[in-house]
């Protein structure tokens, strides 16, 4: 699999589209451009997790976690509202929500992860702990590819 984005180049700076409108922050808060391509022909769904490793949390900081995407969507538009299943994020509600790093804290790396998975769908809360998700999800990958944004 590959995932690129137009919004960003891999280990580039997140765009401010893609930042967090608070906290100080005056970003856009709009999900990037995303797509994805090579989907195993045996791939029955698609999850997309957007993870900060660097944040000053256990497990770092989760962003964006979209599951149950049908395996003929190859894209995501910028700031396209997603019609599939959410979960919670890091922010204690569903949807994309940009880079926040706290001032002083250097690079935070964003790395936004497609999962092929050898299932149909994810059953599980809304409100599931986003690290329980990923580590879900991870149980039921047979692929993914990942592309990384940089923002301090």
């Amino acid at each position: 699999m590959k995932i690129s984005s137009n919004s960003f180049k891999n280990l580039g700076i997140l765009p401010n589209n893609q930042v967090l409108n608070d906290y100080g922050l005056s970003g856009k808060n709009l999900s990037p451009h995303l797509k994805w391509e090579d989907v195993p022909n045996n791939a029955k769904s698609l999850a997309l997790i957007c993870h900060d490793p660097d944040a000053p949390k256990l497990n770092g900081w989760y962003h964006w976690l979209v599951l149950n995407i049908p395996t003929d969507v190859s894209e995501f538009k910028e700031g396209e509202n997603i019609s599939y299943f959410e979960t919670l994020t890091d922010f204690q509600k569903t949807g994309y929500d940009g880079a926040a790093p706290p001032k002083g804290h250097g690079k935070h790396h964003y790395n936004f992860t497609i999962y092929a998975l050898n299932i149909e769908k994810l059953d599980i809360d809304k409100n599931t702990q986003p690290k329980i998700v990923e580590d879900l999800v991870k149980s039921h990958a047979i692929d993914s590819s990942t592309i990384t944004a940089v923002y301090e």
